[in-house]
């Protein structure tokens, strides 16, 4: 069998999750692993020194330094599901989460209008979840291009909050028509938002559509979120 020697940080405060991996990885790939937990800050502090590194976990294979999780992974030519980049994941995450659910819901009377109807309220619900996880986030890369938000800086705030009214309302069918309006008046607003920002003023930018920490770039994913806000409104 292989061997191979694998440091890692695991003390009363902090396991290292990269250590978790790597050791599992290794094992994977037919190696006997010689696990060494580095169990306090000094010790591994010390270990870092000696091997000139300035990170743990690391990894050794026939006495040759392969490196961190990282670095593993590509020695075995893996890959992970780090997101690394501009990404669609997250959004489609949420659309393809929300149309099971949609489907869930619906599936004794299930037709295709009552589908539609639930997987926008479901999807507006779920997008207005991540952006209220972190306000002050999703404020600081909403502002960025939303016609509305420039000017009023309170608008970014308040917008997570409509959107899950607006969802909420459409699932109850309750208060239509003030649930109409918000879902007509925000997709609106976003529409243009982002018409203005990729189309015409040709922007990179990135979408505060699920958070103000993600890196879905703005454009016709965005412009449906709107769109779909926007008919929904007035379908109800």
């Amino acid at each position: 069998m292989k061997n191979a020697k694998l440091y890692r940080m695991v003390t009363d405060n902090h396991i290292c999750p990269f250590g978790i991996k790597s050791k599992d990885l290794l094992e994977k790939q037919g190696f006997n692993v010689e696990d060494n937990k580095l169990t306090t800050r000094e010790e591994t502090d010390k270990f870092k020194d000696e091997h000139s590194v300035k990170t743990t976990p690391q990894i050794f294979i026939d006495g040759k330094r392969i490196g961190g999780y990282d670095d593993l992974v590509k020695y075995f030519g893996k890959s992970t599901l780090k997101q690394e980049g501009t990404t669609y994941q997250p959004v489609i995450a949420v659309f393809a989460s929300a149309f099971l659910m949609a489907l869930a819901f619906t599936w004794p009377q299930i037709t295709a209008v009552k589908l539609i109807e639930t997987f926008v309220a479901i999807s507006m619900c779920i997008l207005a979840i991540l952006k209220l996880r972190d306000l002050f986030s999703f404020s600081n890369q909403f502002i960025t291009y939303d016609i509305l938000a420039k000017r009023f800086i309170n608008y970014s705030y308040v917008y997570p909050f409509a959107e899950l009214i607006a969802g909420v309302g459409m699932i109850a069918k309750l208060f239509i028509p003030f649930v109409a309006g918000v879902s007509i008046f925000i997709g609106t607003i976003g529409a243009i938002s982002v018409i203005k920002a990729v189309y015409i003023e040709k922007r990179d930018i990135k979408c505060a559509c699920v958070g103000g920490d993600s890196n879905v770039p703005l454009g016709a994913i965005s412009l449906t979120e709107n769109l779909f806000m926007m008919g929904m409104g007035l379908w109800m």
